[in-house]
């Protein structure tokens, strides 16, 4: 997904504390993905949300009070 992101011009910020994974992550420079494979990852999308509507992410119906210690 990285390589993904980089060749449609993305910005990426990948996250990781395991060195491993952070070494993986910075193998996206060594290759290319191909028209025909960053299509096929483009029609994954299938245009609907795996969670809620962003306008639902309200304070009032999200939020849970946080006790003071």
């Amino acid at each position: 997904m990285l390589r993904w992101h980089l060749q449609q011009g993305r910005q990426v910020i990948p996250k990781s504390v395991t060195p491993a994974r952070i070494a993986e992550n910075f193998a996206v420079f060594d290759f290319v993905l191909t028209d025909a494979e960053l299509g096929a990852i483009d029609a994954l999308d299938t245009g609907v949300r795996g969670g809620p509507e962003p306008e639902s992410m309200t304070r009032e119906n999200r939020c849970i009070d946080i006790p003071e210690a």
